[in-house]
């Protein structure tokens, strides 16, 4: 198994950024470019991989009361992951992800998960300033 984990400071309290991060219809909005997340019912979706063309049956949790998102294969059970948003007092958040590659053939590797983890926590503290900008403006 491997195991990747980064964080990211957001500009906002952590009920904005779990908001932003955890509506399943804006996931597009920060996740990884080539992903793309079809809800079916909750907490059956599909996701849709470009690079590979390939729909791939997933399941995805939401827990507010812990501020707390999981996702994971729902056949093969070879990868999983969550992202869990801590407040850091006077309106600030920490946004951290983990993913969990239990199969070496589905770990893209350390250098592209790495990428795509801070591309896509640069992409989300994006959609919270916009959010936090247009609440403010």
């Amino acid at each position: 198994m491997t195991e990747y984990e980064r964080s990211r400071t957001m500009p906002a309290p952590p009920e904005h950024v779990f908001d932003q991060a955890a509506d399943v219809n804006r996931l597009d909005t920060w996740l990884p470019e080539e992903l793309h997340v079809h809800a079916e019912e909750l907490p059956a979706v599909t996701v849709h991989e470009d690079r590979t063309d390939e729909d791939t049956s997933a399941l995805l949790r939401t827990r507010r009361d812990q501020m707390r998102i999981e996702w994971g294969t729902r056949e093969q059970g070879s990868y999983t992951g969550w992202l869990q948003v801590a407040g850091l007092g006077s309106g600030a958040s920490e946004v951290t992800v983990h993913l969990s590659f239990f199969e070496e053939s589905h770990d893209p590797g350390e250098q592209a998960v790495q990428e795509s983890l801070d591309t896509s926590l640069r992409r989300l503290e994006e959609q919270v300033r916009l959010r936090v900008d247009n609440a403010a403006g």
